[in-house]
């Protein structure tokens, strides 16, 4: 059962956001499990590139998304329960970490994480990206790329890819696997080999998630 929704429909409206489209013209929702093994066979696999030239300005977020608010405002109200807003900004509310179980009740303990962290593109891909484009991928509302979790485990997980960390909560391990497997096929970005086989091991998790 997936715990966190994968697209901006809900808040369409209220945070001014809107889906980002595929090659198709159709809006991407993600993949499920049964299709990750399949899309994760059709990413190159290389090893890391480097940092060199990397700075998280080079990814421009959070970009506005109407009346005062912002894509951060757009996720802490959509993975959030009893959300108060002031205007529309976040001011409080409850969110449960996904990562690792834990209930947060202030938005300042709240990040708002990327699924595949900006630095992790940068090595696999991004760095060939104009601004702009790296502006959408780190604004992405349509892919499963924008989830809100406690700080504590955002902070733990920096800009490792899945064969150095995993949520402690391992419960998420397919979901987790499945989500960054569709940001790393849409956005075309390669994977390391070591990366590749953790992935492969979290999808073995699925069979064992509850329906």
């Amino acid at each position: 059962m997936r715990l966190i929704p994968t697209l901006c429909a809900a808040v369409l409206v209220l945070a001014g956001c809107v889906p980002v489209e595929d090659a198709t013209g159709t809006t991407s929702t993600g993949p499920d499990a049964g299709d990750s093994a399949r899309l994760l066979g059709q990413l190159t696999v290389a090893k890391a590139g480097s940092m060199r030239g990397y700075s998280r300005e080079r990814f421009p977020h959070w970009r506005d998304a109407g009346r005062n608010c912002d894509v951060r405002d757009t996720v802490l109200e959509r993975d959030g329960k009893d959300v108060k807003l002031s205007g529309c900004n976040v001011v409080g509310g409850r969110w449960v970490s996904v990562y690792d179980e834990r209930t947060v009740t202030e938005p300042s303990g709240v990040d708002i994480d990327h699924m595949v962290p900006l630095a992790n593109a940068w090595r696999s891909g991004a760095d060939k990206w104009d601004d702009e484009r790296r502006g959408d991928f780190a604004n992405d509302l349509t892919r499963p790329q924008l989830i809100a979790v406690s700080a504590s485990s955002n902070r733990a997980k920096g800009d490792q890819d899945p064969s150095q960390w995993k949520p402690a909560n391992r419960e998420f391990w397919c979901d987790y696997a499945v989500d960054w497997i569709a940001v790393k096929h849409f956005w075309q970005l390669r994977i390391t080999t070591t990366e590749k086989a953790a992935l492969s091991d979290m999808l073995d998790t699925c069979s064992a998630a509850p329906e």
